[in-house]
């Protein structure tokens, strides 16, 4: 664990993508850090790098270069199934077309997580949670509904219920109001600061949308492949 407050931090990072003869840097030595309890937003034009940015912080993308740490710990000494874990118990993702499995109910979906991640966590426990988690995200009505059932804020609040289950200290989101109309999406952008202040969970999203952007503690602007308005790495 960091000592500092900070909970994640970035240092010459470095992104290249093959695609036949053809290379593209989409990280080009990134460097920032993020504390925690903090809701940044990573914003900037299409092809700045933002989603390769959240995927190589996460552990979800190995990076060519640099040094990733999240709560201390280097995520390139760590092997894929300890990456995997490390995700599942300290991590939540929120995506903008929820990938929620269409056959299982919203609380199986929230379920999931914990089946999977911890098997230490037996069938009833794993449903209590999943029912607490919905409850904080006022779905608990809607817990036996199908996904196909739900409106597109329901189905975006029963994702954030799962990424919130396991009680992780970090949130991605890659453009979680993408898919919502206004109102919707300020609804979730009220939820999600909701959860971060009572919580102190960190949020990094990605976000086009500059009203989302401006309601978070900090901006990080993404411009071919690297950011601006980052605190220094020390």
């Amino acid at each position: 664990m960091s000592i500092d407050g900070v909970i994640i931090r970035a240092q010459g990072v470095k992104k290249i993508y093959h695609t036949g003869k053809i290379t593209v840097q989409a990280l080009r030595g990134v460097d920032l850090k993020v504390h925690r309890g903090e809701m940044v937003a990573v914003m900037g034009p299409s092809g700045s790098g933002k989603t390769t940015l959240l995927n190589s912080l996460s552990g979800l993308d190995e990076i060519d270069e640099g040094v990733i740490e999240i709560e201390g710990q280097n995520l390139a000494r760590m092997s894929d199934r300890e990456r995997t874990n490390y995700r599942a118990s300290s991590m939540g993702f929120i995506f903008q077309f929820y990938n929620l499995l269409p056959v299982l109910s919203a609380v199986e979906n929230v379920e999931m997580p914990l089946l999977l991640a911890d098997r230490r966590t037996n069938a009833r426990e794993a449903r209590r949670r999943a029912y607490e988690a919905l409850e904080a995200v006022a779905l608990a009505e809607q817990a036996h509904q199908l996904p196909g059932e739900l409106s597109g804020g329901q189905r975006q609040r029963v994702t954030i219920a799962r990424a919130l289950v396991n009680n992780p200290a970090i949130v991605w989101a890659d453009e979680p109001t993408g898919d919502l109309d206004s109102k919707t999406a300020q609804d979730i952008m009220d939820l999600m600061r909701r959860l971060n202040k009572e919580n102190n969970q960190t949020f990094v999203i990605v976000t086009h949308d500059l009203e989302i952007g401006e309601q978070c503690d900090r901006i990080i602007l993404m411009r071919d492949g690297l950011c601006e308005d980052c605190d220094p790495v020390s």
